[in-house]
């Protein structure tokens, strides 16, 4: 049986096919999207639940626990963790990765829903939920910053402005307004006046709270003309709140602005942003400041190259629309190594002009299989080519032997294209059969390395169908007959002649091997005990260290700590790091607890010269001066495990179902990770030595004036809480 013949006979057919295999390849290449890793969606989702004024231990009792009563009903969770903080729970929920992230979604907005009824009744809104890829970093970070307006103002502008736009281009998925809050009215009271007055605090909230409607009203027409009705129901400004009534006893009114400083400030003072840019005490030296941050991250599958180029193209005109006094500046792009990784693999695929076509015609099969182009697929199709080449040049050797002994160039095509048919087949088959223990890997690393072991084997696919097929037409139709006096130029004579010296050469050295057989057998012997021994001395680890220019941070500073004071110190932190020569840009946040998270975008490394971990190693020198603050730095990797954000790559839980079990052993074995010399940077989120103040409610003393500790607890709030008690619309 000739496979080859029926495509020999017709070449014009077999020239279409190729010509169709290499357009639908080159036009499938224009769609897959770029990426440094193949696409593998963890099925986490991240709920998020707010209580401003709540202690953490609040926030784990009355808020935490009856999501996670509900959550643990779900099926198919993996893990469950949650981290409560001050006004503030986040919990994690890590699925199984067969697990429908669309359906998990359903089923945690259904369990939210039936916890409702057992959360506090101030919770200002329900928690929410979003689906997340923990491997997913943002793609770009901008940096809005400005001498004149106040971050408020900005916080509205990138939140009701920029923020729509962004999330209108194509490839987007969530854009994260950051560093700031939206406007607000703020009523701090003159606890001594209201005392004086006899007035309550649940007075001036119960008025503050009915200040604003927004209701409908209706409209009012005779027999020619309707008029709709407004009134002034809303209150916007510091100004107006000021004039309002809040009692009035005996003809004489009191004001709000009478026994409280109304200023318009933001809904949550505890938050804040900054970024490292050029320009400010030294030029051309950058400056950490505060600023709002817009954290973008692209959508499932999307190109990042293509989704930031696009966005980098929309720059001018969102600075445009904006008041000219906001700076808008790139603080991180994710793309930059990305380009850089794409751009040395494709280098490598390149000089293999011998195949084209079977490496262009995998990028069709690459696309209706939704893959990328990452590291591994081009690795894939750098490995491939010697596969493809040996394919060809095994046919074209065939042929060309039978063209040596005389036969026409179709004669020699069919002999050589029946005999050889067949063995280029099984070798394909046996190619392909290797990688199917990966194929039918499960868990990450099944998933991680599907899309390497189905491209390279599609590669061999491809060029099977190509060296059956186009190879032999090409061979019959561009060889000519050889003529046994025919005379070879130059380059073929010294090409002969260096391949009948290596060929002399390996023709001695196996002389030489089979004289010295017990040598030889020594050697193995060796050879297979250093394997042995140098496979426990070598490191060992899931995957490569990745330096992709960028390192997270995270900003631990003492459990005391004010917010102001930890405005001052991730400030400080950040204009450090920024001064270093490897140091490009520098973003951070942080909010009411006593931890920030940063981000830092390095210089190329033909500039910076040194690794991401030499530069973590010399930044911790630089930043031991900054005391009550630690920054613990890890290089950001394209491949993260789990829903959990740590201060570092390694993550140790100790669980215990008591809780003062933990607060007992979780110290001391902490302390003694520390004295581990391979160990560097160890932390825990552990956090329970903050400082406190405890109000003791006098029962019988507050039974008798009629006081609840329900109205303890609100008058505190009140006080001290943030409440939100009146909504501007």
């Amino acid at each position: 049986m000739n496979i080859s013949a029926p495509f020999i006979k017709r070449p014009i057919g077999t020239s279409l096919l190729a010509a169709g295999l290499l357009l639908a390849g080159a036009l499938a290449f224009n769609f897959l999207p770029v990426a440094p890793l193949p696409q593998v969606e963890f099925p986490v989702i991240q709920i998020q639940a707010g209580l401003p004024g709540a202690s953490p231990e609040t926030m784990a009792s009355a808020v935490a626990t009856p999501l996670e009563r509900q959550f643990g009903r779900i099926a198919g969770i993996t893990q469950m963790t949650s981290t409560s903080q001050f006004a503030s729970t986040n919990i994690t929920l890590q699925f199984d990765l067969n697990r429908n992230i669309d359906a998990a979604a359903r089923d945690v907005q259904a369990s939210i829903n039936a916890a409702r009824g057992q959360l506090p009744a101030n919770l200002p809104n329900n928690p929410s939920y979003r689906k997340v890829n923990p491997a997913d970093s943002p793609i770009m970070i901008l940096a809005l910053t400005s001498d004149t307006i106040t971050l408020p103002r900005i916080y509205d502008v990138a939140d009701s402005v920029l923020a729509q736009k962004l999330s209108q281009v194509d490839g987007v998925g969530q854009v994260f307004v950051g560093g700031g809050a939206r406007p607000a009215v703020r009523a701090e009271l003159n606890p001594t006046l209201l005392s004086k007055l006899g007035i309550g605090i649940d007075q001036v909230r119960a008025a503050l709270g009915l200040a604003n409607a927004n209701r409908p009203k209706g409209e009012v027409h005779d027999a020619l003309n309707a008029w709709s009705l407004s009134d002034t129901d809303q209150l916007f400004q510091a100004d107006q709140y000021r004039e309002l009534i809040v009692s009035s006893k005996n003809g004489a009114v009191v004001r709000l602005g009478d026994v409280a400083d109304v200023q318009d400030s933001v809904e949550d003072r505890r938050n804040m942003g900054m970024a490292s840019v050029e320009g400010g005490r030294n030029a051309g030296v950058p400056q950490a400041r505060l600023a709002v941050l817009m954290i973008i991250f692209r959508q499932p599958g999307a190109n990042i190259i293509a989704t930031v180029d696009r966005v980098r193209s929309l720059l001018p005109q969102l600075q445009a629309s904006i008041p000219l006094s906001i700076k808008l500046d790139l603080a991180l792009d994710r793309t930059v190594t990305i380009r850089a990784s794409v751009r040395t693999v494709r280098a490598t695929v390149i000089p293999s002009v011998a195949v084209p076509l079977s490496l262009v015609g995998t990028f069709g099969m690459m696309y209706l299989l939704g893959y990328s182009l990452d590291n591994l697929s081009l690795m894939a199709l750098a490995i491939s080519t010697g596969f493809v080449v040996d394919d060809a040049i095994v046919v074209l050797e065939n042929i060309t032997r039978y063209l040596e002994k005389g036969m026409a160039p179709v004669q020699a095509a069919y002999q050589g294209a029946r005999e050889i048919g067949f063995t280029v087949l099984s070798m394909s088959t046996s190619l392909v059969a290797v990688f199917i223990p990966i194929l039918l890997m499960s868990g990450l690393v099944g998933r991680l390395f599907r899309e390497f072991a189905v491209t390279l084997s599609v590669a061999v696919g491809v060029s099977l169908v190509v060296s059956l097929t186009t190879t032999p037409t090409m061979c019959a139709k561009l060889l000519r007959p050889l003529n046994g006096e025919e005379k070879h130029n130059r380059i073929y004579r010294a090409s002969e002649w260096t391949f009948n010296l290596f060929l002399g050469g390996y023709k001695h050295s196996l002389q030489w091997v089979l004289r010295h057989k017990f040598l030889v057998l020594l050697v193995a012997i060796a050879t297979a005990i250093l394997s042995v021994v140098l496979f426990k001395v070598v490191p060992t680890g899931f995957f490569p260290q990745q330096d992709n220019g960028r390192i997270i941070g995270s900003v631990q500073a003492a459990q005391d700590i004010s917010f102001t004071a930890m405005q001052e110190k991730m400030l400080q932190i950040a204009d450090i790091a920024a001064k270093d020569p490897a140091v490009n840009t520098v973003v951070g946040f942080a909010g009411s607890s006593n931890t920030g998270r940063m981000f830092m975008t390095l210089k190329p490394l033909s500039e910076r010269k040194i690794s991401a971990d030499q530069v973590i190693a010399r930044l911790r020198g630089k930043l031991s001066v900054v005391q009550g603050a630690t920054l613990f730095m890890v290089p950001a990797q394209d491949l993260q495990i789990g829903g959990r954000q740590s201060n570092s790559q390694f993550q140790y839980t100790l669980e215990s179902e008591n809780l003062n079990d933990l607060n007992t052993w979780a110290p001391r074995l902490l302390q003694k990770l520390r004295t581990l010399h391979e160990l560097t940077d160890v932390s825990s989120d552990q956090q329970h030595r903050g400082l406190q103040e405890k109000v003791v409610i006098d029962r019988n003393t507050a039974a008798r004036l009629g006081v609840s500790p329900q109205d303890v607890d609100n008058t505190l709030y009140d006080a001290f809480g943030q409440r939100k008690v009146s909504t501007m619309s």
